[in-house]
């Protein structure tokens, strides 16, 4: 039905407004437990009795819940509580303001700044190899509302590849390069990821896809092939996958695939030209996971972050 601002609110309207799950979606569809790619899992509102009359702390649950969501998102709206006796009436930027939050909420509130870091868990390679690192390790939520909520309201999984120790000869450079400058920190968000670092060739670009792109097979968020002379088979790619579609999904894991495909040769220890003994060697690689989680600092009832994670495999040969 349409809404004229100035008209005394109904019980069916205030409903609407609370509880509606299809657009205009009300307050509790985006900012409750939610489902598809709505949800903060914060504390729903309820709804009023069939003929009963809306009070004014029910309308002003309302939009105190409003002025929360749209502190964390940093979208802009029109609230107006009332006091005991007023007349609650229906406001002209209501519905647009359950609109806008609720786009703003289903987009992953990519302008929400109410976030910090959290580093969760780290895999380094038992040792040196020649030939393919495999790293996984994963993420997970107490439960999926929380998972969603986590990406609804701005958090994402970065992944912070590098390598240890070193070797010797260019094939450390070359994996150094490779994850700590060229990858740098990967941040899978809500609908899309990011690379903070530049350089080497961008083989595979999975930017695109974020948590709610994922299934329950690896897709490649992004690989990239060293640009150096004589390593121009040497690549890292990072995989990401969750353990069911993304409205029930509760892990998110993370692998990390090196690959040494240099055509070099073994020295001896012994040799005196200045090449290295053992150019063939790749250093150990790192795979590290920080979650950059939303806060409570800016209307949010409490933090949301991950319960766990594991290693899943570390394998090199």
């Amino acid at each position: 039905m349409a809404y004229s601002a100035g008209d005394t609110i109904l019980d069916d309207e205030y409903n609407t407004f609370v509880n509606s799950s299809s657009s205009p979606f009300g307050y509790n569809h985006f900012a409750g437990p939610g489902a598809s790619n709505y949800g903060l899992n914060q504390s729903t509102i309820s709804t009023v009795s069939a003929g009963g009359t809306v009070q004014a702390s029910q309308w002003n649950a309302l939009f105190t819940g409003l002025d929360n969501i749209a502190n964390h998102t940093n979208v802009s709206i029109t609230s107006s509580s009332v006091s005991a006796g007023d007349a609650i009436a229906i406001r002209s930027a209501l519905v647009s303001d359950l609109a806008n939050l609720a786009a703003a909420v289903a987009a992953g509130s990519t302008s929400a700044t109410a976030l910090s870091t959290n580093a969760i868990g780290s895999s380094t390679n038992s040792g040196t190899w020649n030939s393919t690192s495999t790293i996984e390790r994963s993420v997970t939520f107490a439960n999926s509302a929380t998972m969603r909520a986590f990406f609804n309201a701005g958090g994402s999984i970065r992944v912070d590849p590098s390598t240890s120790g070193s070797v010797d000869g260019s094939k450390d450079d070359v994996f150094s390069q490779l994850t700590a400058t060229s990858v740098g920190n990967l941040d899978i968000g809500a609908h899309a990821s990011t690379r903070s670092g530049s350089g080497e060739t961008q083989t595979t670009n999975g930017l695109a896809n974020g948590f709610f792109d994922l299934g329950t097979g690896y897709t490649t968020i992004l690989k990239l092939t060293s640009d150096n002379s004589g390593y121009t088979s040497n690549t890292v790619e990072i995989f990401a996958k969750l353990n069911a579609a993304p409205a029930t999904a509760t892990i998110m894991t993370i692998k990390m695939v090196s690959t040494d495909g240099a055509d070099d040769t073994t020295y001896t220890s012994g040799n005196t030209s200045g090449v290295p003994a053992n150019p063939n060697e790749a250093p150990a690689m790192v795979l590290a996971i920080i979650e950059e989680f939303p806060t409570n600092a800016q209307g949010l009832a409490s933090n949301i972050q991950s319960a766990s994670n594991a290693q899943v495999s570390n394998s090199q040969s």
